[in-house]
């Protein structure tokens, strides 16, 4: 059995690694950390799970994670610098769900985190933990930093056309649209139900902190930089996020492959995915349909008047876009199934 501890338990991306690693069957919940509710049984901040999580909260501290195999962090950006070396010196696996080992350069993360990074020593390391790109690479880990759920929605429905060469490194728009959940479980007056409820607002138009990683993640994917406009959106829903890219192709080579050849690309790079689902051709996802679960769906589509690719592509926030990837992820490193406690099927309604 894998011992696992979560440091930052009780946060939304928290609860989400204990529902699915409370039913994981090679997992053995060995301690979960919060400084704020410390002496706390789990099952009496999360009622879902009374029966299956009889931990409670205890100091996050190397010495309290030292029985484990690996730690998750669960926590604000900044957090798991102090803590992650120590964790690893004790020969503790980290797979850490904040953005503070996402990105390469330190500099350009201190400049979209507004603060100093704390473990630059850590970053030549780090593995960025997209399965469908670097699922050798992180094989090999000691250090997972697991993907935004934005970057992880864009970089999905993209990465096929880079990588064969078929778009434009420039002028790709991804217009995204996320749940409230994805502001976190601290009170926030934007995310409070009468702000959010029956509303939809744009926000972080100039510049979101996850345009770097997005960046970082298709360039490499195409070889040479690419640019994009990404913008998100907050819509009245809890959990999911909805991505539309539209992305200019380069006109010969997709006129040469055709709306069937598009479809047939994805389909063969997405084929040995356990957790893509490519829809047939004409399909329109819904956020519905991957509520819970650790599914990517993507459908491409080529606008009649324009030309214009379209790629649709959602995801649910806190599974593929956080908790759930990381799960993938651990599963990975210890050489077990990769589906192995994620075969989750969507929720509906």
């Amino acid at each position: 059995m894998i011992k696992v501890g979560i440091v930052g338990g009780t946060g939304y991306t928290g609860v989400e690694l204990l529902r699915l690693l409370s039913q994981h069957p090679e997992v053995e919940l060995t301690v979960i950390t919060s400084r704020s509710e410390k002496g706390i049984p789990v099952a009496q901040m999360f009622p879902n799970l009374r029966g299956h999580v009889d931990l409670c909260f205890s100091e996050p501290s190397a010495e309290n994670l030292a029985p484990c195999d690996v730690v998750f962090f669960a926590t604000p950006h900044g957090v798991a610098h102090a803590l992650a070396q120590q964790v690893l010196d004790q020969g503790i696996k980290v797979i850490d769900l904040s953005a503070d080992f996402r990105l390469e350069d330190a500099d350009e993360w201190e400049q979209w985190y507004n603060q100093p990074h704390g473990a630059k020593s850590l970053l030549p390391e780090a593995v960025y933990g997209l399965p469908e790109v670097n699922r050798e690479q992180i094989k090999q880990a000691r250090l997972i930093a697991v993907p935004g759920c934005y970057p992880t929605s864009v970089q999905l429905a993209l990465l096929p056309l880079l990588e064969q060469g078929l778009i434009e490194t420039s002028g790709i728009i991804a217009d995204c649209k996320s749940g409230v959940s994805g502001a976190g479980r601290q009170a926030k007056m934007g995310a409070l139900f009468c702000e959010a409820g029956e509303s939809m607002m744009a926000y972080a138009v100039s510049g979101h902190r996850h345009l770097p990683e997005i960046r970082q993640g298709l360039t490499r994917a195409a070889g040479s930089q690419v640019n994009l406009t990404f913008v998100p959106h907050l819509t009245p829903m809890i959990r999911g996020i909805h991505s539309t890219i539209y992305a200019p192709g380069k006109t010969a080579k997709i006129e040469a492959l055709g709306v069937d050849g598009l479809q047939a690309l994805f389909e063969q790079r997405y084929a040995d995915e356990p957790f893509v689902d490519v829809m047939p051709a004409g399909s329109h996802p819904e956020t519905r349909s991957v509520k819970g679960s650790n599914m990517c769906r993507i459908a491409i589509h080529q606008h009649k008047d324009t030309g214009l690719i379209v790629i649709l592509s959602v995801i649910d926030n806190l599974v593929k876009g956080a908790s759930g990837q990381a799960v993938q992820n651990m599963n990975i490193v210890f050489d077990l199934p990769e589906q192995m406690g994620l075969q989750v099927v969507g929720l509906l309604p």
